[in-house]
């Protein structure tokens, strides 16, 4: 099995700062992740975003100003924060170990995600994630996977796309799971089920809006362990990288690192891993 990161060096102790979007901040978590616990509990990550999408700091209060995130950084609260680790396979074809503090997304996420990284985004974020989007719901369709969850809940499904989500957002403030908490221990699944096209652009406005629940053909769980298969070709969308394919298996890490963060209240997950629509 490859790991897909450098291994990061740094001294005792540190507060270790960077400045940038999400796909930095995941690859300086895989780089301290490929430590032993005993040194990576010792490293404290001070963030300053700045990249194409920064969703994470929408679900996680990190200031996006520059110098109101250096005085945060400065005044040094800090908690811990769950990742996922994730094991998939590459582009060449091998098993590899990724770790993501956001969301992982697959079926149309993928597609996005690749379009993305391989376009310009002097128009911003927004229109980047849209235009992506818009290219890759008629040129790759739904996909037919299987899923599961803890062991113990199987299901096949069509889909458009599944994030298996730790923060909030993704794709540029889409509000994929709105009840997810990066401090709960669970991991937040959406399925966006067999909708069609036209179903597809009417519900599009709910993604950014966080009434994407109120769909029938929109199901969500809550878990520690997501596996998920298929016959076909499915792309990842891993915290904005798309690193690799199907199939995968993620568990959740509670608390496995040290973040600079303003406080915030926890939200309460869901401790079934069974479908459930909200109202």
């Amino acid at each position: 099995m490859l790991g897909c990161s450098q291994k990061l060096p740094f001294p005792k102790g540190p507060i270790l700062g960077l400045y940038g979007g999400d796909g930095t901040l995941n690859e300086v978590i895989n780089g301290i992740m490929m430590h032993e616990e005993s040194i990576r509990s010792d490293v404290t990550i001070g963030f300053v975003p700045n990249g194409t999408g920064c969703d994470f700091v929408r679900t996680v209060p990190i200031p996006r100003d520059t110098e109101h995130a250096l005085n945060l950084i400065a005044a040094g609260p800090a908690r811990r924060l769950d990742l996922g680790r994730l094991f998939l396979r590459n582009h060449q074809g091998y098993k590899c170990l990724r770790y993501f503090h956001n969301i992982t997304s697959f079926g149309l996420g993928g597609e996005v995600a690749r379009r993305v990284n391989r376009t310009s985004k002097v128009l911003g974020p927004l229109f980047s994630f849209l235009w992506a989007t818009l290219i890759s719901i008629f040129l790759c369709g739904k996909k037919r996977i299987r899923m599961r969850i803890d062991n113990d809940f199987e299901q096949e499904f069509n889909i458009w796309n599944v994030a298996v989500a730790n923060g909030r957002y993704h794709g540029g403030g889409m509000q994929i799971a709105p009840d997810a908490s990066v401090y709960d221990g669970r991991l937040n699944v959406t399925v966006i089920g067999d909708l069609t096209i036209p179903e597809i652009f009417l519900n599009l406005p709910k993604l950014y809006n966080g009434r994407i629940y109120d769909n029938d053909k929109v199901v969500i769980f809550t878990g520690e362990k997501i596996e998920a298969f298929s016959d076909r070709q499915v792309l990842l969308d891993v915290d904005g990288e798309q690193p690799g394919m199907m199939p995968i298996t993620i568990n959740m890490v509670p608390g496995a690192l040290k973040i600079i963060t303003q406080p915030e209240p926890k939200i309460r997950a869901t401790k079934a891993p069974r479908p459930a629509r909200l109202a």
